[in-house]
């Protein structure tokens, strides 16, 4: 078994090998020091799993085959109400930005990495997302008939028995680095970018684990709404997300919650970090508008 810095390292090599990357490179992307991906990068090379040159070996592939994502499922039942009103007759995943659907990035970036195994939750005008069938064959659709009674809690209930060794994504995310959907991940993680200061939803951490959950907070690791789950947690999620749902005022929580606050002493959870452009959250129109100036009429 691969340490954790061995797999970041591995990981990003695999994904660079087309662009030369440096040593200090590698450190931002993964926030670490230069020594230490100097370190880490001396030992991938004694095991065998690099050359030289920091390209990855058969037996470098074969470490991380373990790891492999092997699905991914995507909460997409809301009604986007922010974003009216263009929201009034088009789920928001499905809103074009410069011509593109909002979902289409995020689901090529997992057809790009092998991942074709895709649960997509809906709701509100589920019927529209049967156009993505043309382009997306591959998607099964599961529908959550209590979106506009429940969080999204509602929609997590749904596919608990679904999220073992698999993504669990927002459907609402402009992705632009497709980089941030990987072939593996090492364990259970949220994507999330280092701030000085936020009023989203953000994380605060030690060691590159979660912490505490916050609304707004300074020096903190804000949080995406893209996140990986192993068997181990998943598991402990198919029964703790049910208990919370049914509880006295569970339907209004949101389902990250369950882990992250609820039942948090049961779940280590790390922080994936990602850089400032590799994804963006559109929660309003005029944010809408800036982004895309066709909609400013």
């Amino acid at each position: 078994m691969i340490t954790k810095n061995q797999f970041e390292v591995l990981v990003t090599l695999d994904q660079e090998k087309d662009s030369p990357v440096t040593q200090r490179r590698l450190g931002e992307l993964l926030e670490l020091s230069v020594g230490t991906v100097n370190k880490t990068l001396a030992e991938l090379e004694e095991l065998g799993l690099i050359d030289n040159k920091y390209v990855v070996s058969e037996e470098g592939y074969a470490a991380l085959e373990p790891y492999r994502v092997k699905k991914a499922v995507i909460l997409a039942a809301g009604f986007g109400s922010r974003l009216v009103p263009v929201t009034l007759n088009t789920p928001k995943p499905l809103v074009r930005v410069k011509g593109k659907r909002i979902i289409d990035g995020l689901l090529d970036a997992l057809l790009a990495v092998g991942i074709d195994d895709i649960t997509l939750v809906r709701g509100y005008l589920k019927e529209e997302f049967d156009v993505l069938l043309n382009k997306y064959p591959m998607i099964k659709f599961i529908d959550n008939d209590i979106y506009n009674e429940a969080n999204n809690i509602s929609s997590a209930v749904l596919v608990r028995d679904k999220i073992a060794n698999a993504y669990v994504a927002e459907s609402d995310l402009l992705v632009y680095n497709p980089k941030i959907i990987r072939k593996y991940e090492y364990e259970t993680n949220y994507l999330s970018k280092k701030v000085d200061v936020t009023d989203d939803w953000c994380f605060k951490t030690k060691s590159g684990y979660i912490t505490e959950v916050l609304i707004g907070g300074r020096d903190v690791h804000q949080m995406y709404g893209i996140s990986y789950w192993s068997k181990e947690d998943a598991d402990k999620f198919e029964k703790h997300s049910l208990e919370v749902f049914e509880s006295p005022g569970g339907k209004e929580k949101f389902w990250d919650e369950v882990a992250l606050t609820n039942f948090k002493k049961d779940y280590k959870i790390a922080i994936r970090p990602c850089q400032e452009g590799d994804i963006i959250e559109i929660d309003t129109f005029n944010e809408l508008k800036q982004i895309d100036e066709t909609y400013n009429v």
